[in-house]
């Protein structure tokens, strides 16, 4: 499953508590589209509808294909995603715990289909994110001290 779109901010932004992978409804020039791998995620957000069980990507950009010409699609429309009812309950009953939200991680080709990996998040508070920033820095300078050592022999 190769990734063709990343959401670089959810991960930084946000403590990933649990992953839904979802279908994702779109039109022929956005499937196009994003075979060449054009488009966005990085202001996207999930929204689940209160009156009826549907859950919309919202603000998710994918550039317009270039042979499209009048049969474009728009490309920061929302976009429905299909899941089952009750991943649809969960995802309800998750969005509407304080600090919490839905994000999408990625898009990806599970066989012909496009499919949407979708997040419950809990939004990280600064510290945090610099509590992982001196992590991810101590490991890669292990990382640099362990490969000079073992050149050194």
């Amino acid at each position: 499953m190769a990734d063709i779109l990343n959401n670089p901010k959810a991960r930084r932004d946000y403590e990933i508590l649990e992953t839904y992978e979802a279908g994702l409804v779109l039109r022929g020039t956005e499937v196009k589209s994003l075979r060449a791998g054009k488009g966005q995620l990085s202001d996207a957000y999930v929204r689940v509808e209160k009156d009826k069980d549907e859950v919309w990507l919202h603000n998710a950009h994918i550039d317009e294909y270039t042979q499209g010409n009048q049969f474009n699609h728009v490309p920061k429309a929302a976009r429905k995603l299909l899941l089952n009812k009750s991943e649809i309950r969960k995802l309800r009953e998750a969005s509407h715990v304080k600090g919490h939200a839905l994000i999408p991680i990625s898009f990806y080709w599970k066989g012909n289909r496009v499919k949407v990996a979708v997040a419950v998040g809990k939004s990280k508070a600064q510290f945090d994110k610099r509590q992982d920033m001196k992590k991810r820095d101590s490991e890669r300078e292990m990382k640099r001290a362990e490969t000079s050592r073992i050149k050194g022999r």
